[in-house]
């Protein structure tokens, strides 16, 4: 299966100069255990927004640079070449950025969206969901607490 996973905002913003607009700890570690163990497919400026790679997850990197390098990465310069590398039968994750999550959208079976309910400023933004191709099969609702400044809902949508 594929699945697109990202945290976006009310207004599809995903992130300004390389970061995330938002600090969602439960989020963080959904992300954590949904992708662990599998293949994580990114652009070069996503994987460059990370301190390091992340642990218990094979890190495909798509850039056009030609001479990138990444330690212990797989560097390729599309996305069907990123799916390629990826074991036929198990869950492959597509994590972003922008311009990976319109390319992915055609060939992902199911996206897992963190809503985070308000608007943001950003230089990034998810595409729209398209409800007559994709529709919501599970949500889960959290209010904002003393760890979580906004509302945020867990959405999982599969393709129709």
């Amino acid at each position: 299966m594929i699945i697109m996973i990202a945290a976006v905002a009310d207004n599809n913003a995903l992130g300004k100069n390389n970061d995330l607009l938002w600090h969602l700890p439960d989020d963080f570690k959904r992300f954590k255990a949904l992708t662990s163990g599998h293949h994580i497919i990114m652009g070069r400026k996503t994987f460059e927004s990370f301190p390091k790679p992340l642990p218990n997850r094979k890190h495909i990197i798509i850039t056009r640079d030609k001479k990138y390098e990444a330690n212990d990465c797989i560097i390729v310069d599309s996305l069907e070449k990123a799916l390629d590398h990826c074991p036929e039968n198990a869950d492959k994750y597509i994590i972003g950025g922008g311009e990976i999550y319109k390319l992915g959208l055609q060939y992902a079976d199911q996206l897992d969206i963190t809503r985070v309910h308000h608007d943001f400023e950003a230089d990034v933004y998810f595409p729209e969901i398209d409800l007559n191709i994709w529709k919501i099969s599970a949500t889960e609702y959290h209010a904002p607490d003393e760890k979580h400044q906004y509302a945020f809902t867990y959405q999982t949508y599969i393709r129709i």
